[in-house]
């Protein structure tokens, strides 16, 4: 039972736990890394033994647990206890029902690892990113997104580095069906697009961390200037989280190699296919006709 007056606990643990591993409080970091870090023994160990292993303090950990949205630890562990079963049995799932396979699939890329085990690993990393982000999105979030760009003047997306490759392919799919869509991924041309918008405008900020700054600036400056915003991110306690008017959340874990290239793309690029796939459905005809006059015109291009 949720504590009174406290938030509710989260739908997915495990994400909840990644996000307050990067908490600016370093006792809750602390404690949610290790969680993370030794799940098995964090489900058996008593409070006092976490706190010792996590350099925290049993209070801290209870903290920890209120901070989610939970009455105290056990109802988190309990809580960690389902979703890890839930994201385990889920891996092993896509690795074809083998519990050791997906345990090795499911490790960081060593450099010793053969480059069979490495295109494995990807492969792996990046089919969990899209099924565990289907279930991260939220329905109802998403049909507001689809509402809000259906009737849209124009929407702008906003996105930098590997968030830019998402950024364009929103832009260039909303376009192919007829809206008026624009992409930005440089600040220098995003910051004063941003100040440009109004009423009736839809800005999307796309940013893994949630924490980048040439996004949160280009969507503060759209909000501002009157247009509704939407953010997807990996992160549901962000800055560009609590900025947006609507959250659509992907779920992706990367390794030191693949950080910031592979699972998180893939999984923000699967985001755009369920938003792009919802609007076109409400304009069946309009998307038809304009991919019709849209393929036609670059047909002609193609040998």
């Amino acid at each position: 039972m949720t504590s009174e007056g406290s938030q509710r606990p989260p739908a997915r643990v495990l994400d909840a736990l990644e996000d307050a591993a990067t908490s600016e409080s370093r006792t809750l970091a602390r404690a949610s890394r290790y969680l993370l870090d030794h799940p098995d023994e964090a489900l058996t160990q008593p409070i006092a033994e976490i706190a010792a292993a996590s350099r925290t303090s049993p209070a801290s950990i209870v903290r920890l647990a209120t901070s989610l949205g939970f009455s105290g630890f056990r109802e988190l562990r309990a809580a960690f206890r389902e979703d890890l079963a839930f994201s385990r049995g889920r891996a092993t799932t896509i690795a074809g029902g083998d519990e050791h396979a997906a345990s090795t699939l499911a490790a960081d890329i060593d450099p010793q690892d053969s480059l069979e085990a490495v295109v494995k690993k990807v492969a792996f990393a990046d089919s969990r990113a899209v099924a565990d982000t289907a279930d991260a999105v939220s329905i109802s979030e998403l049909e507001r997104a689809r509402t809000l760009c259906t009737k849209a003047r124009q929407v702008v997306t906003f996105g930098v580095g590997a968030s830019a490759f998402a950024a364009m392919d929103l832009e260039q799919k909303l376009a192919r069906i007829g809206m008026r869509a624009t992409s930005y991924v440089d600040a220098h041309q995003a910051l004063p697009a941003a100040s440009l918008m109004g009423d009736g405008d839809v800005a999307v900020g796309i940013s893994h961390s949630g924490e980048t700054l040439d996004i949160l600036d280009s969507l503060a400056i759209a909000q501002d200037a009157g247009a509704a915003t939407i953010a997807m991110t990996n992160a549901p306690s962000s800055e560009i989280a609590r900025l947006a008017d609507i959250t659509l959340l992907t779920h992706a874990h990367e390794s030191e190699l693949r950080s910031g290239a592979t699972a998180s793309r893939i999984a923000q690029l699967t985001v755009v296919d369920f938003l792009f796939v919802a609007i076109a459905q409400t304009r069946m005809d309009e998307a038809h006709e304009a991919l019709a006059r849209t393929y036609s015109a670059v047909s002609a291009r193609r040998r």
